[in-house]
């Protein structure tokens, strides 16, 4: 069980490292006014930012998610893990289940970390910046609003995440299988970055309207007066000021980050997992963690 975990760390550490980028792109994109558009695209978003702010305004808000997404893929992997084991039977079924329980635990951590995310990718350059970094901009949220103020959009995260990941451990069980990941295959890390890849492009596309909620709401009231009354009041608001494409905005930026991140996360838990334990013969249907559920790649330990 403590490998799952510790798997879980390497690849958060991974993933945020090489997808926080294409985040802040997706963030500011999604947030920004249709009357007056900032950006005119991913790739214009990209140039403008490292433009005013360098390549280092790319990262802005980079601590929360590494403090943050380090812990929550240790929780995730092994409450995948360990929720698989316990329905006992590897099926599709019960991998979907698995990650839909991960996804729903981690979201304590995940909705403030993504709270202060945001609003430190949001927030203006130089002196008169409101916050110092993560820990202080949920320390003022709480002062001004309360614990509620630091669970801002936990709606919205929960209906996100737990469809989301069931659908990202299912597929990636299903294409490891296919593509036959054996360890000492030579193209194993190469098949398990595309399983990974696609297993995160797949999550994304699932319920990324909800993911664009869930900015608005973490954004509102940071340049200005709060618009939305909550998770229905900003689908009604955003749907009838700016129609339905305003549920796929930031969209490309968000799948661009997705293969990427997820191939390097998936990969290095599989990896981790796999040279830790070393192949291990299971009986046939037993559960294993999606991470670990190549034909013959290492098990975590069990409880």
């Amino acid at each position: 069980m403590a490998l799952d975990f510790l798997a879980g760390c390497a690849g958060g550490v991974a993933g945020v490292l090489v997808g926080h980028p294409f985040d802040t792109v997706k963030v500011r994109l999604q947030v920004q006014s249709l009357e007056k558009p900032q950006y005119r695209g991913t790739l214009h978003c990209f140039q403008s930012i490292i433009k005013q702010e360098s390549v280092l305004g790319l990262y802005k808000g980079l601590g929360s998610p590494l403090m943050g997404l380090t812990f929550i893929n240790a929780l995730v992997f092994g409450v995948q893990g360990n929720t698989l084991r316990a329905l006992g039977r590897d099926t599709p079924l019960n991998q979907f289940l698995a990650g839909a329980a991960a996804g729903a635990i981690q979201c304590v951590i995940c909705c403030p970390m993504e709270l202060a995310k945001t609003r430190l990718q949001l927030q203006a350059a130089g002196p008169a910046r409101t916050y110092r970094g993560s820990l202080d901009c949920l320390a003022q949220i709480y002062r001004r609003e309360g614990l509620r103020g630091v669970n801002r959009g936990m709606t919205s995260t929960l209906l996100r995440e737990t469809p989301s990941f069931g659908v990202y451990f299912l597929s990636y069980d299903v294409l490891t299988r296919a593509l036959g990941c054996e360890p000492g295959d030579r193209l194993l890390v190469p098949k398990l970055l595309l399983a990974g890849g696609t297993s995160g492009i797949l999550s994304w596309l699932s319920t990324y309207p909800v993911d664009v909620v869930k900015s608005r709401l973490q954004a509102d009231g940071l340049r200005g007066a709060p618009r939305y009354g909550g998770f229905v009041d900003c689908v009604r608001q955003s749907y009838r000021a700016e129609g339905w494409r305003v549920f796929t905005r930031g969209l490309a930026s968000t799948l661009l980050r997705a293969f990427p991140v997820n191939a390097a996360t998936f990969a290095t838990v599989t990896v981790v997992l796999t040279y830790a334990r070393g192949p291990e013969a299971r009986p046939d249907g037993e559960a294993v963690p999606a991470a670990a559920s190549g034909p013959s790649l290492a098990q975590p330990s069990s409880l």
